[in-house]
């Protein structure tokens, strides 16, 4: 493996999440020094984007192996055992990456189903949900590049 793996998709999300928070942000507070008042979406838009930001930002990390663990055990065991627990961390990861994919699918087709609408904006709340399976799927997918690299050796253990 040449550099670090890429994570494309992730890093664009992420990227483009953080600049809108900052435009939005910004915006929101010339217009509150400027004429006293506020933009009324900016803290609906800014929370969806920050979480959408966190879980871009997992992705990206899972695929560059930044998550961190301790590797003492890891380091310590032969290569059979290693490879044995590195199967089992990915196993437990896959487990609780797949609920929250099962379960925020879940909640968004019901979101939409519902029609429920957001608080603030009153857009529909599943626009906002949609996310979380979509998010958590891509994390599923990085993680199980990064266990393939990890069993063949071209990830460093020690992270």
């Amino acid at each position: 493996m040449k550099g670090f793996p890429d994570a494309r998709p992730e890093r664009w999300l992420g990227a483009l999440s953080l600049i809108v928070i900052s435009l939005i942000s910004l915006g929101n507070v010339i217009t509150r020094y400027l004429t006293g008042g506020s933009f009324s979406f900016t803290e609906e838009f800014s929370v969806f984007l920050l979480v959408v930001l966190t879980f871009a930002g997992a992705s990206v990390g899972l695929r560059r192996n930044r998550h961190i663990r301790i590797g003492f055990l890891e380091r310590a065991l032969p290569g059979r055992w290693r490879s044995g627990l590195i199967l089992f961390q990915a196993l437990c990861g896959l487990t609780v990456l797949g609920l929250m994919t099962w379960y925020g699918g879940k909640l968004a087709w019901q979101e939409y189903q519902w029609e429920s609408l957001s608080p603030g904006l009153g857009l529909p709340q599943w626009w906002y949900l949609v996310w979380l399976p979509v998010l958590s799927a891509a994390m599923v997918w990085r993680l199980v590049q990064q266990t393939c690299d990890r069993l063949k050796g071209d990830l460093n253990n020690d992270a």
